[in-house]
């Protein structure tokens, strides 16, 4: 059984040693727990984030369109991708939660996951200055395949169906949740986007709802893909 973590151990994990400890403690601490909770550390970290994702991409993609390059930052720093480096990162026992959360499973939330990651990129931020967050954010990403083929594949469904429909002046689509399921904490939302013109509708399911709205809008490309034009 390996060892539970502590603020040592993840500062270890970030390779950074903070000169002012109580900023990690504020990232790692929720407002259900305390007043001095982390939401400005959020709100500058997220900033922090684009700003250091943005540098990356420009210069990994010199050829890069703008929009390609946006639309891969957005693929990067969304919920789902912040929440997978926090997990990686294993700092969900260290969250300081008020019990209702605790009780709830506020330690596996993805959103409370990926606001606290963006915290300690914050917290980060104020502790040593701009180059050492920008060094964060990069060692967050070094995993991460950064190439033309990739800025192509960070097009999500939803823009795709979306161009395509355009491309064909026909409607956008709508997307309506027809389920949720499961608790509070753990909720799987069902949606079905229709594409009216044509009398089709796909279903997708997702931890949350825009990512149903996604896989309802792969779903949907899927069946454009198999229907005579």
């Amino acid at each position: 059984m390996s060892a539970p973590i502590t603020l040592q151990t993840l500062q270890s994990r970030l390779q950074h040693r903070f000169s002012r400890p109580l900023l990690l403690e504020q990232a790692l601490t929720h407002r259900s727990f305390s007043a001095d909770h982390n939401e400005r550390l959020e709100f500058l970290g997220d900033s922090v984030l684009n700003l250091a994702v943005a540098h990356m991409l420009y210069q990994a993609l010199g050829s890069g369109a703008e929009g390609d390059l946006s639309r891969l930052r957005a693929q990067l720093v969304r919920q789902d991708s912040l929440h997978h480096l926090a997990m990686d990162l294993g700092f969900a026992p260290l969250l300081r939660l008020g019990e209702g959360e605790m009780r709830s499973g506020g330690q596996r939330r993805p959103s409370i996951l990926a606001d606290a990651l963006e915290a300690i990129i914050g917290a980060v931020y104020l502790d040593a200055g701009p180059m050492v967050a920008d060094a964060l954010v990069r060692r967050l990403f070094e995993r991460v395949e950064i190439s033309p083929a990739t800025s192509a594949a960070a097009k999500d469904a939803k823009t795709a169906l979306q161009e395509w429909l355009q491309g064909r002046k026909m409607r956008l689509p709508q997307y309506e949740v027809s389920r949720v399921l499961g608790a509070a904490h753990r909720q799987t939302f069902e949606v079905v986007c229709q594409v009216a013109p044509l009398g089709l509708e796909a279903l997708g399911q997702g931890a949350s709802r825009r990512a149903a709205e996604q896989a309802a809008a792969a779903a949907m490309l899927q069946k454009l893909q198999d229907t005579p034009a």
